[in-house]
């Protein structure tokens, strides 16, 4: 084993802030990158940091074209990806610790070109003694990929990478850096409010999105720890409703461990406030200020939002609430109680389950306490992070464990969600094989791990907010499509007993039919009919393999729909409102016949009231405004989501877009729109422009 690389001075920019350990290393190079932040990146040499392989390759490149990076960034930062290192073997850079704690552990990869190896042809897992950061890592396009991870470090961080057999790894650059201890709370709520997370510090996270809200990008160089917010623009979905707010002389609370190291005093120095705009509340009234980011379904995530209140003139004017994938996360914060004053800056961490994601989406939202009497109706925020959390195999991508083992053949919830959460009342064996009779063929455990080759990651077809949909065969040869829920959800358990009785009280041609269940061992499992073209939102955005439907086609989908959508409606003495239409729960048969699915969300219809007073449930982009606002459930509710399902299969794009200039980010005012003008034509997909209904 090679020694381990001596430690990196601290650079100028981090002057108030010491490290106690810092790590910049130019991997492949021969000479040194400063940055212009102050950073300056050593090169890694054989003698003092690369350990033991087959072969160790390294390759430079003059010039890096500007294209490769995704937001601007200074040249200097493109002198870090001129040159690489190159494994062909298992192989480790070693960092010896002198602080225990949790450490910044950057990645840095670009595809340079090289006579021998095709980069974009490297497959290879990324790895530290502890946690699988990246497993089978590819890189699909020539842009530069910058990954960061929290890694909490005892004596020495190893950050190893193993090639996949017959391919190889690199590297271009890496950084290990300590942070101070305040930056990182060991425990923080969970959304719905009531419970506490700890144990914090044992969970290696991945930063997706810092967000520096209603401001500008801050880069490295403006910042004391060298860190990238990126602005908000891109992902609030509502901009319309926003205005910015500037603010000066910020405080901060050491005595409450609110530092001037939390986040960038320009973070707290601007502010995004609801706007007080007619034009605002008429396209949405009552709307909350939103923000939509795109996440792995399966993991839970770290949330910290910063408010600081620079918008009120006097304490205790400003009272709303937070909320995250539409649960509560507070309810009625009052900034100058919890920072004692304007213009403190504040701060409040949230850990959401991956049992409460839906569509891949973290969504959070500030909005006003409605019908409270007062004049003042607001709602600000100031910055938001969002990070990944390690799962049950203590992985940031799957399930295999550093060792190479899998852990996908028993499904569990992240560890770290067991500290405080107690969910060990939740039930086993809910239906029993008594009722099969009633709720269809009562599986085992066993029969369904055969059916999909013990729930092989290769017969995954989709994941929701439940849990991973398998396709499986059964032993008589039937094809089936198996639903397997989240273990230790107690929305989850909801859901299941939900959607099984739902199913059970109804047979129709346009609602996907029930097969079974299975709850052995605590388990959580639907068995549906197996639907040979899968969901409908697979067609309409050229997914592989997937044929162009027709405007013949798309119209007979849509007629199947709203008739299976009637049925539940009016085919019983209570009818039942299904709460989450959308593409991905409406599947098609071999036939391309349309057939309604999903019930865990369902509720049966108050005839007597005309609506059913709940929390607001669905799918961002779908829900119904009405309902949103008055948390007043009706029929009407799955029409508005169907109107805007029309809208999506008429124009064959999402339902938000947050990357769209905002008059186009809702597809369903981006439609109406158009529909106002009399020219919905010139929004319609272009695949079926001038089709007729007999054209095939």
């Amino acid at each position: 084993m090679a020694a381990a690389v001596p430690p990196v001075a601290s650079s100028p920019s981090l002057s108030s802030f010491k490290p106690s350990d810092s790590y910049c290393i130019n991997c492949g190079a021969s000479s040194e990158v400063k940055l212009d932040d102050g950073r300056v990146f050593k090169p890694d040499t054989q003698k003092c940091s690369y350990l033991s392989a087959d072969e160790d390759v390294s390759t430079t490149t003059d010039s890096i074209p500007v294209s490769a990076f995704m937001n601007s960034s200074p040249s200097s930062l493109m002198d870090l990806y001129k040159a690489v290192r190159i494994f062909t073997s298992d192989s480790t850079y070693l960092f010896f610790i002198s602080e225990h704690g949790k450490h910044w552990v950057c990645l840095y990869f670009y595809p340079l070109h090289h006579e021998k190896y095709d980069f974009k042809t490297a497959v290879f897992t990324a790895q530290t003694n502890k946690c699988v950061l990246l497993h089978d890592f590819s890189m699909n396009d020539s842009k530069v990929v910058l990954k960061e991870y929290l890694v909490n470090a005892t004596t020495h961080i190893s950050i190893i990478f193993k090639p996949r057999k017959d391919f190889f790894a690199f590297i271009n650059a890496l950084e290990i850096v300590g942070i101070p201890g305040e930056l990182l709370s060991d425990s923080a709520s969970s959304v719905a409010q009531g419970n506490t997370v700890n144990d914090l510090s044992d969970v290696t996270l991945e930063v997706l999105y810092r967000l520096n809200i209603g401001g500008p990008l801050i880069t490295p160089k403006n910042d004391t720890l060298a860190r990238t917010l990126a602005p908000d623009k891109p992902y609030n979905v509502f901009p319309q409703g926003t205005k910015v707010v500037k603010g000066r002389n910020i405080k901060y609370r050491p005595d409450r461990n609110v530092i001037r190291l939390i986040a960038p005093e320009m973070v707290y120095a601007m502010v995004a406030r609801m706007t007080t705009t007619s034009y605002a509340h008429t396209i949405w009234p009552n709307f909350n200020i939103s923000w939509a980011m795109r996440v792995e379904g399966t993991f839970s995530y770290f949330i910290r939002m910063h408010f600081c209140d620079v918008v009120s003139r006097a304490k205790n004017e400003l009272h709303f609430n937070v909320y995250i994938n539409e649960l509560m996360g507070i309810s009625g914060l009052d900034l100058s109680e919890k920072a004692d004053d304007l213009a403190i800056a504040y701060y409040t961490y949230y850990v959401l389950n991956a049992s409460s994601i839906t569509n891949d989406s973290v969504i959070v939202q500030v909005g006003p306490i409605t019908n409270t009497g007062s004049s003042t109706q607001n709602a600000i925020l100031n910055g938001l992070q969002v990070m990944k959390m390690s799962n049950i195999a203590d992985s940031l991508d799957g399930l295999y464990v550093v060792d190479g083992s899998y852990k996908g053949t028993k499904f569990s919830t992240p560890k770290v969600l067991s500290s405080k959460v107690n969910y060990s009342s939740r039930k086993s064996n809910v239906f029993g094989s008594r009722l099969s009779s009633v709720y269809g063929k009562c599986f085992t455990l066993l029969e369904l791990q055969n059916a999909t080759q013990i729930f092989d990651q290769k017969a995954v077809i989709s994941v929701s907010g439940f849990g991973k949909v398998f396709i499986g065969t059964l032993d008589d040869g039937t094809k089936v499509v198996i639903k397997r829920g989240n273990h230790g959800s107690e929305q989850g358990v909801n859901e299941f007993e939900t959607e099984i009785q739902m199913l059970s009280k109804f047979r129709h041609r346009h609602l996907v039919s029930l097969i079974g269940f299975c709850d052995e061992d605590s388990e959580m499992i639907v068995v549906y009919e197996y639907m040979a073209n899968g969901p409908l939102r697979d067609h309409l955005y050229g997914a592989a393999n997937k044929p162009t439907l027709t405007w013949k086609q798309r119209l007979e989908i849509c007629i199947g729909t709203a008739r299976g959508l009637h049925y539940l409606h009016t085919g019983a003495t209570q009818g039942i409102i299904h709460r989450d239409v959308k593409t991905t729960n409406i599947l098609l048969d071999d036939n391309f016949v349309a057939k309604v699915s999903d019930f865990g969300l369902s509720k049966a219809a108050a005839m007597d009231q005309g609506h059913v007073s709940t929390a607001v449930k669905g799918s961002f982009g779908y829900l119904d405004l009405e309902y949103f606002r008055r948390q007043q459930l009706t029929e009407k509710s799955d029409v508005y989501s169907f109107g805007v399902v029309l809208f999506e299969v008429l124009c064959a794009r999402a339902v938000i877009c947050p990357a769209l200039p905002m008059d186009q980010v809702s597809l369903s005012d981006w439609a109406m729109q158009w529909h106002k003008k009399g020219m919905i034509e010139k929004i319609v997909d272009y695949k079926i422009t001038g089709q007729s209904v007999k054209d095939r």
